[in-house]
């Protein structure tokens, strides 16, 4: 067998080479992903809040509804690889973008550690910091704008 026979899948694997349940473990359950983002039009810089999807469950930052969410939330995005590849919004931690950047996965995440819960005890994940947007205007999203954990290039996520 060949050396990439002792590296785990998404070392060894493009995204494209991964199996449907590889992709899925790749989520770390972060659920920033399932964040309302606002957009500068003039620079494509991107602001974070924390008004949740209305799907988002905030302590287990998880989708309430995963296989049945765009009938509920339409214009959830659907990620596949060439999905990751195009969204300039999906955070910096974001396994998906790190394995398409060809960059190996923080300590915290739950392939590597062994624990799911090592990204909420990482501070990175959503976990108790956001509130849904329901009932929000979206006028009133700058009100919510937020710093996360990663975002900034010059902080170390680990």
């Amino acid at each position: 067998m060949g050396e990439s026979s002792n590296m785990p899948f998404w070392r060894a694997k493009s995204l494209e080479a991964m199996s449907g349940p590889e992709w899925e473990s790749l989520c770390d359950g972060c659920g920033r992903c399932c964040l309302n983002k606002l957009e500068d039009w003039d620079t494509g810089e991107i602001a974070w809040t924390n008004l949740a999807c209305q799907l988002l469950d905030g302590q287990s930052c998880r989708c309430s509804d995963y296989e049945n969410r765009h009938a509920t939330v339409p214009d959830c995005v659907q990620l596949d690889p060439a999905t990751v590849r195009q969204l300039s919004w999906l955070p910096a931690t974001c396994a998906y973008r790190l394995v398409a950047e060809g960059r190996d996965l923080y300590w915290w995440h739950h392939l590597v550690s062994g624990d799911p819960d090592t990204v909420h005890q990482a501070g990175i994940s959503a976990r108790g910091r956001t509130i849904s947007e329901l009932g929000k205007d979206v006028e009133d999203y700058e009100d919510h704008i937020v710093d996360w954990p990663g975002e900034n290039p010059f902080e170390d996520a680990a």
